[in-house]
């Protein structure tokens, strides 16, 4: 069902109507191309007819020259005018092409740089359950064959279908009867394209699919190598990536194949058109002839030149409609995160609030369940309980990473929906239990690259959270190049830059999600150290398995399932012996059997 789809795109005038809005900014471009186009198509005829006309009459009838004296003077300006024609047709040529081609990357510019837009605006729940290497995919390799659209599909299609047309125009005027005898094997010609035609568009499709797949293994792959490694499963995922590579090649294979069997097939019509020709013009005592056969020899040249080409670049532009679908999918995507809030001010305080809120990742299957709880500007609210109890859920939802089902949030008295976006978000520092680090220096990954943010004012954040001093014994100091995801730093180390990186930006609400849970105790009792000293005045909600780390906090709050247990000081839960003493209990006993 898949290629009979495909083979339909190419009719979508909508989506092609779509595709060339990213190129009305740059109309002349295209207009230009379409006059070319058209300039091309009449200047197709004029050389055969021109070596027509030296034949007929410069050879046979010895004709005078206009401005050229002496025998052969006809031949000598007849060549002169080819020679100035050949290079009229080659400027426009060469502008043509160029100009087509810098059209489709200008518009492939534009339309990347609004998909990954996209992209940045999507709701976390998107990255969730697609692969990052089909993202990928859209973004680069889609967006690429757009480009094809402009470069070898709509445009060089409408120049070819225009050169066909102008050859033609001019066989029928010269001898309408020998050009249907020259004619008369292009039925062969037809088939051999529909079938060509199809049996690509299927490998092509193949091809875009396996590519797809190519990348999202890939992608995840090289993220989790540790993994692949630590468990000796080379082989195995080395089978898996021979195996869909395999596909890629068939896939390719399939089309190649269809190629070497259409090229011979076109050059064999045009052997038959040219033996007809010959055949039909030597029963002829015409004594212009050899003139018509010599101009009808290079005409059926320029018609098979682009008919060879002609069902290519059909496939070509079907490939590129089907790409631009896949994109636009990506930017036709709701499920962003609305950003309708106008509010903000400077004087934000950090008192939050959630009331009955519900939330799932997946309907029906709810993560929060009617969790209401409040803190007050400056405190700190711990959130302790089992794996999947919520924890996380909580603060991915406090700065609107996804969205609610029911209930509400409320960030100093007003809801964070009214909140705008960016805003919101920049009040909100976040130190993750998975430390994302970019490829590039120590600097650029503690400002993140802003530019209203000084190196002293990073040096100084560093010096506060106290690991000033191990980076400047890095080679090149805030200059050293961490690497992607931070891979020449230990955990430790990253998870101190993260913190840096969140106090840098003075947030009125710092979120630690289990900050100290892969440390060391020298690097937990710096991130202590800088809870105790750094924030107290800062709203601060702390996830962490080690509950030591959370007895001073002002409140504390048990999840399980979803469900808020208990909430209070950790000498009233303590009193309570609820869940949280078992908890503590539990946690204690094993330190006492491991110590």
């Amino acid at each position: 069902m898949r290629p009979k789809t495909a083979s339909k795109k190419i009719f979508n005038f909508v989506l092609l109507k779509r595709v060339f809005r990213f190129a009305a900014p740059y109309k002349n471009k295209f207009y230009l191309s379409l006059v070319l186009s058209i300039v091309l198509a009449l200047l197709s005829p004029l050389r055969p007819w021109l070596i027509q006309l030296s034949i007929n009459q410069g050879i046979r009838n010895n004709s005078t020259a206009h401005f050229i004296a002496g025998p052969g003077g006809f031949i000598i300006e007849i060549t002169i005018i080819q020679l100035l024609l050949l290079l009229v047709e080659s400027a426009c040529r060469f502008y043509f092409t160029f100009t087509t081609a810098s059209l489709g990357q200008t518009v492939v510019k534009d339309l990347r740089i609004s998909t990954y837009q996209k992209i940045l605006q999507l709701n976390l729940k998107q990255f969730d359950t697609t692969a990052i290497g089909t993202l990928t995919t859209r973004t680069i390799n889609d967006v690429e064959s757009i480009n094809e659209i402009f470069s070898d599909g709509l445009i060089p299609i409408i120049a070819d279908l225009l050169s066909i047309a102008a050859v033609l125009s001019y066989m029928f005027y010269v001898d309408w009867q020998l050009t249907l005898v020259c004619l008369a094997p292009f039925p062969i010609l037809i088939l051999a394209t529909y079938f060509f035609k199809e049996s690509v568009n299927k490998s092509f499709t193949n091809v875009r699919n396996a590519i797809a797949r190519l990348n999202a293994f890939v992608q995840e792959h090289i993220t989790g190598m540790s993994v692949v490694q630590a468990f000796a499963a080379e082989e195995r995922e080395s089978n898996k990536f021979r195996e869909i590579n395999t596909d890629h090649r068939n896939a390719n294979i399939k089309a190649i194949f269809a190629y070497s069997v259409f090229f011979p097939v076109v050059e064999l019509v045009l052997a038959l058109s040219l033996g007809l020709l010959v055949w039909w013009a030597g029963g002829q005592n015409d004594f212009n002839t050899a003139g018509v056969i010599t101009s009808f020899i290079l005409c059926l040249n320029l018609l098979f030149r682009p008919l060879r080409v002609l069902a290519d670049k059909f496939n070509v532009l079907q490939m590129g409609m089907i790409a631009a679908e896949r994109v636009f999918k990506v930017l036709d995507n709701d499920d962003t995160t609305p950003n309708n809030g106008v509010y903000n001010t400077s004087l934000l305080q950090g008192s939050i609030s959630f009331d009955k809120v519900w939330f799932a990742y997946n309907e029906g299957n709810d993560v929060l369940k009617d969790i209401s709880f409040s803190i007050k500007a400056g405190e700190k609210l711990a959130l302790v309980g089992h794996t999947g109890s919520g924890k996380t859920s909580v603060i991915s939802l406090l700065n609107r990473l996804y969205p609610i089902q029911k209930g509400s949030i409320s960030i100093d008295g007003k809801n964070i929906e009214a909140y705008d976006l960016d805003f919101l978000r920049s009040k909100i520092g976040v130190v993750l239990q998975d430390v994302f680090l970019f490829s590039g220096s120590i600097l650029d990954n503690i400002t993140l690259r802003n530019e209203s943010i000084s190196k002293e004012e990073a040096v100084h954040a560093a010096k506060l959270i106290g690991i000033h001093d191990f980076i400047l014994q890095l080679p090149g100091g805030y200059d050293y190049n961490v690497m992607e995801r931070g891979a020449t730093l230990s955990m430790g180390q990253r998870q101190l830059l993260s913190f840096a990186r969140a106090l840098l930006y003075n947030p009125a609400i710092l979120i630690l999600d289990e900050a100290t849970s892969s440390v060391d105790t020298e690097t937990e009792r710096l991130i202590q150290h800088a809870i105790d000293t750094l924030i107290a005045d800062r709203t601060s909600i702390i996830i962490a398995h080690r509950l030591s780390t959370i007895r001073k906090a002002d409140k504390i709050m048990v999840l399980d399932k979803g469900n808020l247990l208990e909430l209070g000081t950790h000498e009233e839960l303590l009193a309570k012996k609820g869940h949280y003493f078992q908890l503590h209990e539990m946690q204690f006993a094993t330190q006492e059997k491991q110590g």
